[in-house]
């Protein structure tokens, strides 16, 4: 047993975890962000557009209950009181813009941090000075600083 919780402590401390369960916590903020532009920011206008009306409780009435009328059903909450069956396209819809903001921004995100990626990467593949050169006389490859070829002995001119 202790052995299990050992190896459990050795995951669970590994950097790529940590990193992980970060990530995860800055999403569920940043998500709330999303949506809070998109429900407070968006959907008011294209409510403004489609009659005033909150645009996330649009819906369409596809059964009603025994006894209840569509007089009665004057909102989406109210319909849910109710227990009257609806199609929320107000809702769906907002969820869909939801969803193609934060793919936008998290495309923009990864797309910028592959660029830094790529020019650390350009930094990094500056070639390294050269540690031998060929002789002249043998065509042999012998260390940069030599006087003499060991393959020929031949004595190299100062370069």
């Amino acid at each position: 047993m202790k052995k299990f919780f050992g190896e459990f402590k050795t995951f669970a401390l590994r950097g790529n975890v940590i990193d992980l369960a970060v990530g995860v916590i800055i999403g569920g903020a940043f998500q709330k962000i999303v949506t809070s532009v998109v429900n407070d920011l968006i959907m008011p206008w294209i409510g403004l557009l489609t009659g005033g009306t909150n645009f996330a409780d649009q819906f369409t009435v596809l059964k009603l209950p025994e006894g209840v009328t569509a007089e009665m059903v004057t909102s989406l909450e109210v319909a849910k009181e109710l227990g009257v069956t609806t199609f929320n396209y107000g809702a769906f819809i907002t969820a869909v813009i939801d969803f193609i903001i934060m793919a936008f921004i998290i495309f923009l995100l990864v797309k910028g941090i592959n660029k830094l990626s790529t020019l650390k990467k350009a930094e990094e593949e500056v070639p390294a000075e050269p540690t031998t050169k060929i002789c002249p006389f043998c065509k042999s490859e012998i260390a940069i600083e030599a006087t003499r070829c060991a393959h020929c002995t031949s004595e190299l001119p100062n370069e």
